[in-house]
């Protein structure tokens, strides 16, 4: 009797075909998660397995070479594509927990930043005033949303009189950015003519309450000036601390704190990383003051100008994290904050 030889049976072209369905199959699961880079390379397996079943495919003879040479871009542009997302900048990441936002990225100096948002919304009169009797209005804030992996947050603050403000917050890679709507539902003028962002830079400039000073700036004369800026104030209700002012704000209505003789320039406060490689600065629209604080902080406070019965008001603000260009920074603000150009010239100009 002739031994029979076992041979490994060969798949017919249909059965090749299932074959590459049921691994196109498997490949789109775990495809779903990373819909970026992982994408590509998915489709290059796919094509790889229809390269494997195409030999069989005796009635597409010339298509073998297409898919062959095919093959071989795809491979080469999974590749890049695989570089490309490992050298994307990844977004600064957002938490906001108990009146607390906290910045938190490995492009950011010190790791993490703390902004007590919001810190206080604040009445008109304010600058020689009692801030815990007459100044501070009492506020709560809740948080109605997250999102886009750690890059959005929502927020809606209730003021003791009423009034409500909406906060949507994104970040980027270098940049938050803050779009609010304030709303007086009530029958009555609000009260609140200004609230304060804290942010506090102690991490960023790697200093205390007195080294970070040498590292903050603000803009003058259409010049950046370090603080201690000339004509420091130094009188006040409460010390220590510095105020600048912006023109057509009442000087009455700002921080308690040594309000400066100086008008500022723009709307942009900052500070230099501990190395001098970064820049932090912020800016809002309308903007109240510009403040130097007492708890290694640096704000941009936003204006609201007592809403009138159903009035709204639109506020905008963001936080640039950029490396030390001057230039590209003030071009980069100039962009976003358009209307505050003409106070800027007109304030170089006095």
């Amino acid at each position: 009797m002739t031994a029979t030889r076992w041979m490994p049976r060969r798949l017919s072209s249909k059965s090749r075909v299932v074959v590459v369905r049921q691994q196109h199959q498997r490949l789109s699961v775990h495809s779903v998660s990373k819909p970026d880079s992982s994408g590509v390379v998915a489709v290059f397996s796919v094509w790889l397995l229809v390269c494997w079943a195409a030999p069989s495919m005796s009635w597409v003879p010339p298509m073998r070479n297409v898919l062959r040479s095919n093959a071989i871009v795809l491979l080469v542009l999974s590749q890049t594509a695989l570089q490309l997302s490992a050298a994307e900048p990844q977004p600064l990441r957002l938490r906001w927990e108990k009146n607390f936002l906290t910045i938190q990225g490995d492009q950011l100096p010190g790791g993490e930043m703390k902004v007590h948002y919001l810190e206080a919304y604040c009445r008109a009169g304010s600058t020689d005033a009692d801030w815990g009797k007459h100044t501070r209005m009492q506020h709560r804030t809740e948080l109605l949303e997250t999102g886009g992996e750690g890059t959005y947050l929502k927020l809606r603050c209730h003021v003791e009189d009423g009034l409500i403000v909406t906060h949507e917050i994104r970040s980027t890679h270098d940049e938050v950015d803050f779009r609010l709507v304030a709303n007086n539902p009530t029958d009555k003028r609000s009260e609140v003519h200004w609230a304060q962002p804290c942010i506090r830079v102690d991490r960023f400039t790697g200093g205390d309450q007195e080294s970070y000073l040498a590292r903050s700036f603000v803009f003058l004369d259409g010049e950046l000036e370090r603080m201690p800026t000339r004509n420091w104030a130094t009188q006040a209700r409460y010390v220590p601390g510095q105020v600048w002012c912006p023109r057509g704000v009442d000087r009455n209505d700002v921080n308690p704190r040594p309000l400066s003789d100086l008008v500022p320039s723009n709307g942009l406060i900052g500070c230099y990383s501990a190395d001098e490689s970064m820049i932090f600065a912020t800016a809002f629209e309308p903007y109240q003051e510009l403040f130097q604080g007492v708890a290694v902080c640096l704000h941009s406070d936003f204006r609201l100008g007592g809403l009138m019965p159903g009035q709204t008001q639109p506020i905008r603000g963001k936080i640039y994290v950029v490396p030390n260009n001057v230039p590209a920074l003030l071009a980069r603000y100039r962009a976003d904050f358009p209307e505050q150009q003409s106070f800027e010239s007109n304030t170089n100009r006095e």
